[in-house]
């Protein structure tokens, strides 16, 4: 089945209900509709191999993407915060290729051989005009690509993680029910279209027929104005992205009573945030979403039942729920296996295996890392409880190894948060003559509060072993963060060795 199936479902259901909305840009489904099919005649007259887009949040995103479907070429959405040299590297890999571009952009491309640069404006306006006529036959996708999403390249070059659209289409039909929102429903999306859950959140909010509200940059004061303005109801945000807004809502409370669902992913929550997020937004149902590109999104749930239970109830081991990321979704089996392959118990830390029609675990050019009984190892540390439900601990590359003994920074991270004056904080293992690896944290202090390394050392130290309490204690202004939330551990930790003064 084609992805653009679900355009096409909802465009004959739900025909006149309003798609996608932009600032005043707006589409209807069967508007939308019309567009891509233009658009992917463009696509087919041009001979491209792949679509691409190096942009931001607009209504060309769906556009986009569903004409590439229909072209039957792969859509592949870039990354606009990428170095130029990194952009050329990446278009060079793709030629030759279609790009949709801001127009502050498009001249740099003029002279790119196999690169066909236009802006987001000539892009949609071409497609609202059936310039190149358009496309009524939908090819058959079968084994075709539907997205490819490099990845951040922070080990070496970046990798295009391949989505077919079997995956994407066994993800959507698993976790959404056809034209299951109310014509009032609206989805806020304001995570980047080069992030999986970019792609996600308009593949599902089309297949239920929901308005999709875009906000190109985030910010969390246009966040909170945009969401009371446009009666959101549903939205997706990153760890980070939520602690601002909950934040933000303190400084400055606004009322979001059309606000239903909040599902959050992308990076490990720490718990002090979403318990004061439930405490503000009472009336919201939170989701933990955690997935991973190559799994096309979401493989593991922590619903609203359960977030509620957690939060209320007084049994420590219910209160522990809220800190993980619930249990696999229908048709996903999911494993914690230990160095050699084979299943831990209940409890036990390990790496995460997950299996199911949905997971791709393949690169371009790459042979597929789907083991032979078809397990994808995510390189994600953690355990299942006896209860079956599963728990993240970091990346397995994140491990301390202190004198022979695994320590796990999510950890100590933890029992970091617990002290009231701690913001945010960031775990890393340095070199050390004695040890092998010596612990090291870098901590944000909360506006107004105080607090010092040697009461932060005894704190955890209180709390874990002597061996986790770090040997050294770092304080910052904010520690560094993708746009769509991930730690850059690796970043903070360059800065600890590469100025020893500290």
């Amino acid at each position: 089945m084609n992805i653009a199936m679900l355009l096409e479902m909802a465009a004959d259901g739900f025909g006149d209900r309003e798609a996608v909305r932009c600032g005043s840009a707006t589409l209807d489904y069967q508007g939308l509709q019309r567009a891509v099919r233009s658009a992917a005649a463009a696509l087919v007259a041009s001979g491209c191999r792949h679509a691409a887009l190096l942009d931001e949040s607009s209504p060309a995103v769906p556009v986009a993407l569903f004409a590439a479907a229909v072209a039957g070429v792969p859509f592949v959405p870039l990354s606009y915060r990428l170095a130029d040299a990194e952009i050329r590297a990446l278009l060079a890999r793709i030629a030759p290729a279609q790009l949709v571009t801001a127009a502050a952009r498009v001249a740099q491309f003029h002279d790119r051989e196999g690169i066909a640069a236009v802006t987001r404006e000539a892009f949609l306006a071409a497609a609202a005009h059936a310039v190149h006529g358009t496309v009524d036959d939908l090819p058959d996708a079968g084994e075709a690509i539907a997205i490819l999403l490099f990845t951040s390249g922070t080990t070496g070059a970046p990798k295009a993680a391949v989505l077919r659209h079997r995956h994407l289409v066994s993800y959507i039909l698993t976790t959404v029910e056809f034209g299951s929102a109310d014509a009032a429903e609206a989805t806020l999306v304001a995570v980047p279209p080069y992030h999986v859950a970019g792609m996600a959140a308009v593949l599902s909010s089309v297949y239920a027929a929901r308005r999709i509200v875009q906000l190109p940059h985030f910010d969390p004061d246009p966040w909170i104005a945009l969401a009371a303005a446009e009666r959101v109801t549903h939205a997706f945000v990153v760890p980070t992205m939520l602690a601002r807004i909950v934040e933000a809502l303190r400084l400055h409370p606004v009322a979001l009573p059309a606000l239903r669902a909040l599902s959050y992913g992308g990076g490990k929550m720490p718990l002090k945030v979403i318990e004061r997020a439930m405490q503000q937004l009472s009336h919201v149902a939170f989701t933990n979403a955690y997935g991973l590109t190559e799994t096309s999104s979401t493989i593991a749930l922590l619903g609203p039942d359960d977030h509620r239970a957690a939060f209320e109830g007084s049994d420590p081991a219910l209160r522990r729920r809220l800190a993980s990321v619930g249990r696999p979704l229908p048709g996903i089996e999911i494993e914690v296996r230990d160095a050699d392959g084979k299943s831990v118990a209940a409890g036990e830390r390990g790496e995460i295996h997950v299996r199911g029609e949905q997971v791709a675990g393949e690169y371009l050019g790459q042979t597929s890392r789907l083991a032979r009984d078809g397990f994808l190892p995510t390189r994600d540390a953690g355990f299942i409880d006896a209860d079956g439900y599963l728990f993240l601990d970091g990346r397995l590359d994140d491990v301390i190894v202190r004198g022979g003994e695994n320590l796990s920074p999510g950890e100590i991270e933890d029992a970091l948060r617990e002290h009231d004056a701690v913001a945010d904080c960031a775990v890393v293992g340095l070199p050390d003559e004695q040890w092998g690896e010596a612990v090291a944290a870098v901590v944000v202090v909360r506006p107004g509060a105080t607090a010092g390394a040697d009461e932060l050392r005894d704190f955890v130290r209180a709390r874990l072993r002597s061996s986790r309490a770090p040997e050294r204690i770092e304080f910052c202004q904010a520690l560094p963060y993708t746009e769509t939330g991930k730690l850059l551990r690796r970043q903070v930790k360059a800065e600890l060795l590469g100025d020893p003064a500290r």
